[in-house]
Formats: C-alpha cells, structure tokens, sequence
C-alpha cells in the first residue's frame, strides 16, 4: 500500500505557476490592453504620411543617416556632423545598424515615442478616474491631436522623444517616486533642450519641500551619464557639453518668427528686446511659483496638472527665438488638464491645438513652396538641390536664388492664417489655464482641514 506522501499529487510549483499567470494577467491586463490600443491607432493614423518626404528629412535626417551609415555605424559618433544632442543619434545609428530604410527609421522614431506619450497620458489621466474608458480616450486624444501625428508621420520630427520623457517625469512627481522622476527628466532634457519648459514644475515641488533638492542632481547626472557612450566611442567632451549653445547661436540669425508667440505682435525684434523676453520669462516663472509656493499648497495631483499645462504655455510664449514645434508640451498637457477640468478647460486645448496646426501648415508645404519658388518639381521629393552632405541643403540653395533671404522666407513661411491670430488664441488659452489654476490653489488653501 502507498503511503500518503508517495500519493502523485500536483507539485506547489505546479499549482502556482498557471495561478500566477493569471494573477500577472488579471494585474496587467488592461494596461496592456491600453498600449495595444493606443500603438495600433497611432500607427493607422500615421500611416498615410509616411511617405512624405519634408524639407529637413532631406536637408538633415537623411543626410545623418547617410553619415552615419558611411563612417562606421556607432562609430560615426565620434564625429560632430549633427546638431542634435547624442541620445536621438544613438537610435538612428540603431535603425541604420538594423538596415531600416532611412525614410523609415526616420518616421520610425518618434512613431514610437508617440506611443510612450499616448501610455504616460493615460496613466496621468487614470489617477483621476482610477477605473473606466475615460484614461484611454485621453490617450487616444493625444496620440490623434493632428500636430502630433504631423511632427512624426509627415514632418519626421522627434519632439515626441522629450514629451514623452518629460511628462513620464510628471508622472512619476505625481506618484512621489522623486528620483525617477529627474532621471526622466534628465533623460529629456538631454533629448532636447525644450524639456525645460517643465522644469518650474521641479522649482514649485522644491519650494514647497516636496521634492529633496539632491534629487534635482539627477538631471545633469542623467544628461551626462548619456553621453557616456559617444565618450567611448570618442567624440569630443566639448562639443557634447555645448550642444545646446550651438544650437542656441543658431536661433540668433535672420529669420522668419514662426511661433505663435508674444513676439508675434512685435514689428521689430532687437537684441535688447530679446533680452527683455528672456529676463520677463525668468521673472514670470519666479513669481508664479513664488506665490503659488506662499499659499502652501498640499500639491495636489490636480495642482500639478495644472502647473505643468501653465509652465508649458508661459515659457515659449515669452521667450524669444521660438519655433512653431515649441508648443508641443502645451499641445498635449492642456489635453490632460482638460481631462481633469472637462469643464472648465475644454477651452484650452482647442485653442493651443488650433495656433500650433496653422503654424506647422508653412513648413508641411515647404517642399511645394519651394517647387512654385524655383520651378524646380525634384525638390519635392528632397532630391533638387542634393549637395555632399553635410553641406547645405536644398532650402538653403533655394534662398541663395532670391535677390534678398528674408524676402524669399517671407514667401517660404507666409502663413496660412495671421501669426498674431494664432499667437491671440494661445494668449487667451494661457491666461485662461491660469485663472483656472490660481482658484484651483486657492481652493485648496481655503478648504477646511479635518
């Protein structure tokens, strides 16, 4: 007769192996039901403008990849042929190392930060409404907002890369996990230098002694620790350090404005002006998180919603120097925000999407612009004015042909609607965000405490 230990049962490994995959379903499952969601519609959404050839496709990411691809992959690294910081090189020296076509890789990119930005829109938007489609649908928002489809699918633009970083970080301040968080915003800003219009978000959670200010080292520790690799691969310390300068130099010469900014309403934009715009933007950012900071907020997810939508409107319509794509943030945290205060900031998201769409019309139409300019139907498709990279591009050429650059460029960017219209309506979408969140802080202040 067998014993009762020698009886064939089910091992305890056994039993808990399915009950675990279960249990790890049931935990995950709508959250993986959510990015599947989210991925298929931004790609069906996208799909139709991937073929688009733009003008800085062909002027500067195909020749990139074209750099890239002949020097060595990674190893092209070590040379200063890109503007761009080394965090977006690495992954086009990924797609050129995958043999992904260059158009392709290109789109590809931001594509799929797109849908990093879609998640962390919804895992902000579920801290409001914990259960329900409502999280999804502000997902499916920000991923279907028409500048953001444009910036990735057709233009090629990456600003999704920082975005998404950046608002994973006010993500993670929400949640009080501080260190993640300034290691995501870190990692933005060492994406690109627009991560900073959330960084007095960052001042306000000092301020009020919510966020340890050694935490704050994590930013620069972030930036750093990804340039470790170029290092390797032996690019210059300097040129990796002062990326953002050089780009910042660049901002300075003579152009067409193009953001939807107060310097829209400006006939002139002087040196001194521009210094006065800076230092106004530094005052203004001071003195909102100063008094936002006097009233001894608790912080509230609501109110940090609301700061970031604020500090993302406030600093590109000050300062100097914008483009049109530096009012991405805005275009997507006002749709967040809307989500939390449907009514009482459904307003402003309609306004900043409707100023940042007619300002990004210029630059889609700029390769047929430039075919009626030049009579010239190659530069379409990016191949009527191609020159060895890395020297100038097509664009550049185009504007040697006119008698006067500013004149030609005034033609090139001409705007489908009036910029001081649009930079009205963002004027009127910020001031709204911040009387909406001044009476939010003051509610809370004035709230009884039990």
């Amino acid at each position: 007769m067998t014993s009762s230990q020698e009886i064939a049962t089910p091992t305890d490994e056994a039993v808990k192996a399915p009950s675990s995959v279960a249990g790890w379903w049931a935990r995950h499952r709508s959250s993986i039901l959510a990015v599947a969601t989210i991925a298929v519609v931004a790609l069906i959404a996208r799909f139709a403008f991937l073929d688009h050839k733009s003008e800085d496709y062909a002027d500067f990411y195909r020749r990139w990849y074209l750099f890239i691809e002949d020097n060595g992959g990674y190893g092209a690294l070590r040379h200063q042929f890109s503007n761009y910081n080394v965090p977006y090189l690495y992954l086009l020296a990924t797609t050129v190392w995958l043999k992904i076509p260059p158009l392709v890789a290109v789109k590809l990119i931001p594509i799929a930060f797109d849908v990093l930005l879609g998640w962390y829109a919804y895992r902000i938007t579920r801290l409001r409404y914990p259960t329900g489609r409502i999280p999804l649908a502000a997902a499916l928002v920000v991923v279907l907002l028409p500048t953001v489809v444009l910036n990735s699918s057709m233009w090629g633009q990456c600003d999704s890369g920082y975005a998404a970083l950046a608002i994973g970080g006010l993500y993670h301040l929400m949640r009080g996990r501080s260190w993640t968080a300034c290691a995501l915003f870190g990692a933005a800003f060492a994406f690109k230098l627009q991560a900073v219009f959330l960084f007095p978000v960052l001042l306000l959670m000092v301020l009020r002694g919510r966020l340890a200010w050694p935490c704050l080292l994590a930013v620069p520790g972030m930036y750093l620790l990804l340039d470790v690799p170029a290092l390797l691969l032996g690019a210059g310390p300097g040129w990796l350090l002062s990326v953002y300068l050089d780009q910042a130099s660049l901002l300075h010469g003579e152009f067409i404005a193009t953001a939807p900014n107060a310097f829209q309403y400006l006939t002139t934009t002087s040196q001194g002006l521009q210094t006065l715009g800076v230092v106004l933007t530094g005052v203004s950012v001071l003195g909102l998180a100063g008094a936002a900071a006097v009233r001894r907020p608790d912080l509230t997810h609501l109110q940090l919603v609301l700061a970031a939508a604020v500090s993302a409107l406030l600093v590109p319509f000050l300062l100097p120097n914008m483009h049109e794509r530096y009012f991405y943030l805005a275009d997507v945290l006002t749709v967040i925000a809307a989500f939390w205060l449907p009514r009482k900031l459904w307003f402003a998201p309609v306004l900043t999407q409707f100023a940042s769409l007619f300002a990004y019309i210029p630059f889609l139409l700029l390769p047929y612009r430039l075919r009626d300019l030049t009579g010239n139907p190659d530069v379409v498709d990016g191949s009527g004015f191609a020159v060895p990279a890395p020297g100038p591009g097509w664009l550049a050429s185009a504007i040697r042909l006119g008698p006067s650059p500013r004149e030609v460029l005034g033609k090139l960017f001409e705007p489908v609607i009036s910029y001081q219209v649009l930079a009205t309506a963002v004027l009127i979408a910020l001031l709204g965000t911040i009387a909406v969140a001044a009476r939010e802080f003051r509610a809370r202040q004035d709230a009884p405490h039990g």
